[in-house]
């Protein structure tokens, strides 16, 4: 697949970050695809990732257990759709694994059982080569402009500037 970009009608529940890291592209871009690096910077401050696992390939899954300062997992999960060594990896990304309260305030209205209220997201990542620098800009696709909001809402910004920083300080270490 060559494309994962939502139709025009959808492409506008959107989330982008953008960042330039002092670092070339192949850096960034490695201390994004290997586990043991995401491990170290994927999430907000004082978070951790007991569990990161990825196989970095058009079809490959990947899973990230997240786990707050107070002990609480949020698991995520997803599949590689298109992997563009060093410039763009594009790849699903699905929270059924995160506690019930952080769905309920995605949805605050959810049925029982709907066990994924955000639903499938889409996270698309290019690395922009600058010379000894590289621009990263995340974008996340979402179904609605009402999870998208709801996401923002619960710190969406916040949380990305910080893993952000997270691996603006491990490019520096390896």
């Amino acid at each position: 697949m060559t494309t994962t970009i939502r139709d025009k009608a959808e492409a506008k529940y959107t989330f982008a970050i953008s960042r330039v890291f002092d670092a070339p592209r192949a850096l960034v871009f490695e201390a994004w695809t290997n586990p043991k690096h995401v491990a170290r910077w994927w999430g907000p401050e004082m978070f951790t990732n007991p569990v990161c696992e990825m196989d970095v390939r058009q079809g490959g899954a990947y899973r990230i257990v997240t786990r707050s300062a107070d002990g609480v997992d949020f698991a995520a999960k997803g599949v590689f759709v298109e992997v563009v060594k060093p410039e763009r990896l594009v790849m699903t990304m699905d929270c059924t694994g995160h506690p019930p309260e952080w769905h309920d305030m995605v949805n605050p209205n959810r049925s029982k059982g709907q066990d994924n209220p955000a639903g499938e997201l889409i996270l698309v990542v290019t690395f922009e080569d600058l010379g000894a620098k590289t621009k990263l800009t995340a974008l996340t696709q979402f179904e609605s402009a009402a999870i998208r909001d709801a996401m923002v809402k619960m710190g969406l910004n916040e949380g990305w500037s910080q893993s952000l920083d997270r691996l603006e300080v491990l490019l520096t270490q390896i």
